[in-house]
């Protein structure tokens, strides 16, 4: 059973996070030819003071 993790900022909308893993599941299943039903997804949420790129921290940076 493919597991898939994604890990990025907060997402605030249901049905955004609904069309992630759905496009997510349908091109593992693709992928690896197995149904949709065998497919884990699960999303990891970060606060940007709690992600550091460069040694920063995302909430520290200006762009």
């Amino acid at each position: 059973m493919p597991h898939i993790n994604v890990s990025g900022p907060k997402i605030n909308e249901l049905d955004k996070k609904r069309a992630l893993t759905r496009a997510l599941t349908d091109a593992a299943a693709a992928a690896y030819d197995m149904p949709r039903e065998t497919i884990v997804v699960i999303i990891n949420e970060n606060s940007p003071e709690n992600v550091s790129v460069g040694g920063q921290l995302i909430v520290d940076r200006t762009n």
